[in-house]
């Protein structure tokens, strides 16, 4: 069962997302929250594993709440919640931990996908959308390429660079013909390693230390003749 704690200042947007997941089955609403310091406080008592988190909340805002929150409790999925794409917020919050954004007009199953991927790892931004968010990153940050990551195995480094491409896990795991459970190994340990809390800021790593190339596709040495392996 998916532990979702739903965070905005409107009674009936919560109500309605309550619904919608309950009705579900693999899915509990176990806390709501109509301000960011609500937000918090839920999610210290619930311990959810994914909350849906409305940037523009009064006292404290979505922003500072996902701060706190993934201070305390790392492993916290969090899904901005808003009524623009565009937000210039939501980039803040991206970098902050979470792990992408749901537009609040968006169809009930993008909200119901979204959390079920949320929770299994999964990033929630297209390769479109990704692609924009990175260079956002990059931009702001005005920071030189920088060397490969250390300390990383290569199979490590080759998935890192497939994750700055915008692939899901079971893409990359059909890319380099090995498990889906495989992948999730090699991109967390690689996490752990860097540092990273999510997928996107994954993704900025592999283009800023050049994984991936000025045409958004992985930079590959060339497979061996062992390449239909099914793990590593």
């Amino acid at each position: 069962m998916i532990r979702v704690l739903v965070a905005d200042d409107q009674a009936l947007v919560r109500a309605g997302v309550r619904m919608l997941l309950q009705a579900t089955g693999d899915m509990e609403v176990v806390g709501e929250a109509e301000d960011g310091a609500e937000a918090v406080r839920q999610a210290e008592r619930h311990l959810p594993d994914v909350i849906l988190m409305d940037l523009r909340m009064p006292r404290v805002d979505g922003l500072e709440a996902i701060k706190r929150v993934l201070a305390a409790r790392p492993s916290t999925r969090i899904v901005v919640l808003t009524t623009f794409a565009e937000d210039s917020n939501v980039y803040a919050a991206l970098r902050a931990g979470a792990v992408g954004f749901l537009v609040k007009d968006d169809d009930p199953e993008r909200m119901v996908d979204a959390v079920r991927r949320a929770a299994a790892g999964e990033q929630l931004l297209a390769p479109s959308v990704l692609r924009r968010v990175v260079e956002r990153f990059l931009d702001a940050e005005e920071q030189a390429a920088a060397p490969a990551p250390a300390g990383l195995t290569e199979r490590e480094l080759e998935v890192l660079a497939l994750v700055g491409t915008g692939l899901s896990n079971a893409e990359i795991a059909e890319e380099l013909h090995v498990g889906v459970t495989t992948v999730k190994t090699h991109i967390a340990a690689a996490m752990d390693k860097l540092g990273l809390r999510n997928r996107i800021q994954a993704a900025v790593v592999a283009h800023r230390t050049g994984l991936v190339d000025a045409a958004f596709r992985p930079v590959r040495q060339p497979r061996p003749s062992s390449q239909g392996r099914t793990g590593e």
